[in-house]
């Protein structure tokens, strides 16, 4: 705590608890996503996997991908017009 004019200033942080609890799920939903697209490569270069146009990669990661976006973007604007006095 620094004094300014006499007056004791009190340090406080940008967010909140519950926006933190917010952004971790949001990264883990992106990590997750990012696992899930991973893999599907094949080990002879002449031979061709048809896994990597499997459900889990082309639609179920990059849906869980921009829902952790989503869940940042809520994380960050939660409580942004409430600030304290």
């Amino acid at each position: 705590m620094k004094k300014k004019n006499g007056q004791t200033l009190k340090k406080e942080f940008i967010f909140q608890k519950k926006n933190y609890v917010f952004m971790f799920l949001g990264i883990a939903c992106i990590a997750l996503g990012f696992l899930l697209m991973a893999g599907g490569g094949s080990n002879d270069p002449t031979v061709f996997n048809e896994d990597i146009y499997s459900f889990r990669r082309i639609r179920l990661a990059p849906t869980l991908v921009l829902l952790g976006l989503g869940i940042e973007i809520y994380a960050i604007l939660l409580n942004l017009g409430s600030k304290k006095k």
